[in-house]
């Protein structure tokens, strides 16, 4: 049996998903961007009541095939050495399973190589770091949980150092930490810009699912 959206409690790891999930009217934990994060926002929201867990934002590609603005709603997340089986009900309230497993990281895939090899070895189709404790969590406490993806790095892309630097604990984007990197290494300012227009495009296609949720809620 579904359990109603208002009861769910949505997992983030930035501010900026955070102010697009909130038209779903459930209540909103950020993870900071980080695993460690993730799951102290997850404990969090059990302890406030939660019935379920939702994953939502963007991931980096692991999937060759798939690009900037894909929509994922996997059936399976891979951490810590375990296959953890998301709820179908829930996939089927957030547009349907798109029969794709995610692995729920500890760190950002960072290079591309890292990416194929992640690719290689799990098969999965993305990686993010909220998803890991998304279904940890859940498990631990007999919870259903679903996790709602868009790729915004592709696999073949290799994240500039400024990306890396950019978030805060709260999960906002630090400008001085941006700045400060790119001064260091001008070089990067290509790979910076074309990861921000990946990062617009999955951030459109989010608010879009995101708008066709809320209607059909």
């Amino acid at each position: 049996m579904l359990v109603h959206l208002s009861r769910w409690a949505i997992i983030v790891g930035l501010t900026a998903e955070a102010r697009l999930v909130h038209a779903l009217g459930a209540p909103v934990f950020i993870g900071g961007g980080t695993a460690q994060g993730s799951e102290l926002a997850c404990r969090r929201a059990v302890a406030r009541g939660a019935a379920a867990l939702l994953s939502v934002g963007l991931a980096g590609g692991l999937d060759p095939a798939l690009r900037p603005g894909v929509v994922i709603v996997p059936e399976m997340v891979l951490a810590g050495g375990t296959s953890f089986a998301t709820d179908p009900a829930m996939n089927r309230a957030i547009g349907g399973p798109t029969a794709h497993r995610v692995v729920g990281a500890e760190a950002v895939a960072a290079d591309a190589a890292t990416k194929q090899r992640l690719w290689r070895e799990t098969g999965a189709a993305a990686l993010d770091l909220e998803s890991g404790a998304v279904a940890r969590i859940a498990t631990e406490h007999g919870l259903p949980f679903a996790v709602l993806r868009v790729i915004c790095d592709p696999a073949e892309r290799d994240l500039p150092p400024a990306a890396l630097a950019a978030l805060d604990l709260h999960g906002a984007i630090g400008i001085g930490r941006v700045l400060g990197s790119v001064l260091g290494h001008p070089a990067q300012v290509q790979a910076l810009l074309a990861l921000a227009r990946d990062a617009a495009t999955a951030r459109r296609a989010l608010a879009a699912r995101i708008a066709s949720i809320a209607r059909g809620a």
